[in-house]
């Protein structure tokens, strides 16, 4: 497993590096050569605004309905996040304060090959849009030129600027070091397969991204009072995304894991997708019958799953005490497949533990916070006898000078 990941690790880094020096050509190039798409520039890989508005007409009214109710709930959840810009004053005088400001440029990656999701559109491109960014550039991939409508239809809903159909990490390589026509960007965000994830990792050090994000993780705490066809069919739902995820159970009652246990095995042979559902959850699943409730509180702060669903007596309570997942779901009601779509939460959450350090892509990933400062000679004559002391412990007598000469 090892080599496969160096393998592909080192094939990202050969396109970064030949996007970088030969730009357009290269990601054209790979753009032929992987998606069988040929065009004569950059700028013909463009999908342009009439197409968009095109397949929002060309998809059935249900889609387009759901398209945008669940738009509405996500830009109502996320227009609660915005960030104001204030200042206050100390007793001496000085005045310090915040100015928000959007980013320029976003550049979002949006899976659009055999996994079309148009959800995800929403997801990266409303945040943006609610936070003003500048300017928004999707890229899609379109393998043989096709794209889904469904996605295109969202992009438009969304706002949208501009979409390429550029995929893979010549995808990530326009956005970061930029074309003649694709402008460079401030942040890349989104998610995709594995090759999209090693680039973004890649052109971190110049290019800020969201997080990078691995196979769908859900973990369930439950007790005897929750229904275990409603556990059962949750752990089937995310174990659908690929044979990579990694869903689990945690529970008090051997008689519920027993129950959800025989429940999967019922369902499996009638359900589709069903050889993705059970190498997943043969190979990564699992349920973990603990003793107590602070033990599944702690197997549960430890795990830290992108999606923990709390479906226990008095889960309200049971939340306050976790801390670390990407996104809590409280009672029998609230299924991580919900929030996936329409219940307004944003779905591009954190993996591999990294919810003990961050939430779900937000407004404030497409915002700058500048601290502001403004200082008079009164009010730095009123702090400069401890800015000598501070100055003098460190050893750097010179930045005292700098405040005394103003105050002689």
């Amino acid at each position: 497993e090892q080599t496969v990941v160096h393998q592909v690790k080192a094939s990202v880094r050969l396109s970064l590096d030949q996007a970088k020096t030969r730009g357009a050509a290269a990601v054209l190039g790979f753009t032929e050569k992987f998606d069988r798409l040929k065009a004569g520039s950059v700028a013909g890989l463009e999908i342009g605004q009439d197409r968009l508005q095109k397949a929002l007409e060309a998809i059935p009214e249900d889609q387009r309905v759901a398209l945008e109710q669940a738009a509405q709930r996500v830009r109502s959840y996320h227009e609660r996040q915005n960030q104001q810009s204030w200042q206050y004053e100390e007793e001496d005088g000085t005045v310090l304060g915040q100015k928000v400001t959007p980013l320029d440029r976003a550049g979002l990656y949006v899976p659009g090959g055999k996994a079309a999701y148009p959800s995800s559109v929403l997801m990266n491109a409303i945040p943006a849009k609610v936070a003003g960014v500048g300017e928004v550039i999707m890229v899609v991939p379109t393998p043989d030129g096709v794209v889904n409508d469904m996605v295109l239809a969202a992009a438009k809903i969304a706002g949208v600027d501009t979409v390429f159909a550029i995929g893979g990490a010549q995808a990530v390589a326009a956005l970061a070091y930029g074309t003649e026509t694709v402008p460079s960007v401030d942040k890349i965000v989104g998610p995709g397969g594995a090759f999209v994830t090693i680039a973004k990792s890649l052109i971190s050090d110049q290019t800020g991204i969201d997080m990078l994000a691995g196979p769908t993780e859900l973990g369930i705490v439950a007790d005897n009072s929750a229904n275990p066809k409603f556990v059962a069919l949750d752990l089937v739902s995310q174990a659908e995304h690929s044979s990579n995820t990694f869903c689990y159970l945690i529970t008090t009652s051997a008689k519920l894991a027993k129950s959800v246990s025989n429940i999967i095995s019922e369902l499996i042979p009638k359900i589709q997708r069903n050889n993705l559902v059970k190498s997943s959850l043969k190979n990564n699943g699992f349920i973990a019958i603990c003793q107590t409730k602070t033990d599944m509180i702690k197997l549960a702060n430890t795990l830290a799953p992108e999606h923990l669903q709390i479906m226990t007596k008095n889960p309200e309570s049971f939340s306050s005490k976790i801390t670390t997942p990407g996104l809590i779901l409280i009672g029998n009601y609230t299924p991580s497949s919900a929030s996936d779509y329409v219940l307004g939460s944003n779905h591009i959450l954190p993996t591999n533990g990294f919810g003990k350090i961050r939430g779900s892509l937000s407004v404030l990933d497409f915002i700058k916070v500048n601290t502001q400062v403004i200082s008079s000679k009164s009010s730095l004559s009123k702090i400069s006898k401890y800015l000598q002391v501070l100055t003098k412990a460190e050893g750097l007598p010179n930045h005292y000078e700098a405040v005394r000469g103003r105050l002689k």
